[in-house]
């Protein structure tokens, strides 16, 4: 895997802000969970594209639900992204939910339980 250059991963950086900020206060759709955090955010080097990890906390209905809400309302995040950063070109955004905090709890849950049968 390419490691990615200084401006790209500025640019990472930047877009994922940008995004946790209209998904927290722009976007009125219920089906978006107030606790949705982007976890993380790859833009390609062309600016084509950009896949977009987030976070929701709840049960898995609600991770369904926030995605599904997410993709639906892509266009909107799309422009309001495109007036808030000036890039060459505005990436497509590709939303992923992440389940990387679920696992670390479910496994911080299965070491304590082998602690506590010790």
């Amino acid at each position: 895997m390419k490691k990615n250059s200084i401006k790209n991963t500025r640019i990472n950086n930047e877009v994922q802000r940008v995004l946790a900020n209209i998904i927290r206060g722009e976007i009125k759709d219920p089906r978006i969970s107030p606790l949705t955090s982007v976890v993380a955010v790859n833009v390609a080097p062309d600016l084509k594209t950009a896949k977009v990890w987030i976070s929701t906390l709840g049960d898995e209905k609600a991770q369904a639900d926030t995605l599904a809400g997410l993709k639906s309302a892509e266009g909107y995040i799309k422009n309001c992204l495109a007036k808030e950063i000036n890039l060459r070109n505005t990436p497509q955004l590709h939303f992923v939910m992440d389940q990387s905090i679920a696992y670390g709890v479910d496994m911080t849950k299965k070491i304590d339980e082998v602690n506590k049968n010790l």
